[in-house]
């Protein structure tokens, strides 16, 4: 089988990710990022999820952004917002993120000898994030067949990003189709140790609007009781 590095969160997204690069035929090697996130029960998610959906291995590595800080998901000393999404770039954007966890799955890759890594950024439904956009995209996969001993001999990569131009209700109803039990997934910026969701925060609200717009139950475990 081919194989392909998958990007992990333990999200709603990167589950649908992983059932997406499965249903291709990829042998899937699932990579989470201990980033020092204050939601650290989504890395237990996506141990599960991994397990669920069935991957070739699942590493979880570490690289503790905390230390820089600038980020309400990585410092605490900056609050979660729980009012609604607003215009610009959210407090919850983490700096270089999404830059620094394909550079780790490219560098996987590489070792595997996979020439396939999906990661499920999405930009109908986004947060503001500029390293979710098609763009961002495009420009990674460019570095990635300039930067590698892979690529110069050949073995040309391709960033995979299934999920970038569908709404969350479209990704909901897909992972469904899937077999994706999104009970499994946490998604909240703010979740608790046993991965309950504050249901107030702006990933939960994304979350719960595509659930809603998609016409399916909300499987979601809330702090305040299952399914909001």
């Amino acid at each position: 089988m081919t194989k392909a590095v998958v990007l992990l969160s333990g999200g709603l997204d990167s589950a649908t990710t992983l059932a997406i690069a499965r249903s291709r035929g990829y042998e899937c090697y699932a990579l989470s990022v201990d980033y020092g996130q204050r939601h650290e029960s989504e890395l237990a998610a996506a141990a599960t999820t991994a397990r669920f959906l069935g991957t070739r291995e699942h590493k979880t590595m570490k690289v503790d952004l905390g230390e820089i800080g600038g980020s309400a998901l990585t410092d605490e000393f900056i609050a979660v917002p729980t009012e609604g999404t607003k215009a610009g770039i959210p407090v919850t954007y983490v700096p270089a993120r999404n830059t620094i966890m394909l550079s780790l799955a490219l560098a996987w890759a590489e070792v595997i000898k996979s020439r396939d890594i999906f990661i499920g950024v999405n930009v109908v439904d986004y947060s503001g994030y500029p390293d979710c956009r098609p763009e961002y995209i495009a420009a990674f996969e460019k570095m990635a067949n300039l930067a590698t001993k892979a690529a110069i001999e050949g073995a040309r990569l391709s960033i995979h990003a299934p999920l970038i131009n569908l709404s969350k209700a479209e990704i909901i109803l897909l992972g469904i189709s899937l077999g994706v039990d999104y009970s499994l997934t946490v998604s909240c910026y703010q979740a608790d140790d046993t991965g309950l969701a504050c249901g107030v925060c702006d990933s939960c609200r994304l979350r719960q609007a595509g659930f809603e717009s998609a016409n399916v139950p909300d499987v979601t475990r809330y702090q305040f009781g299952s399914g909001g």
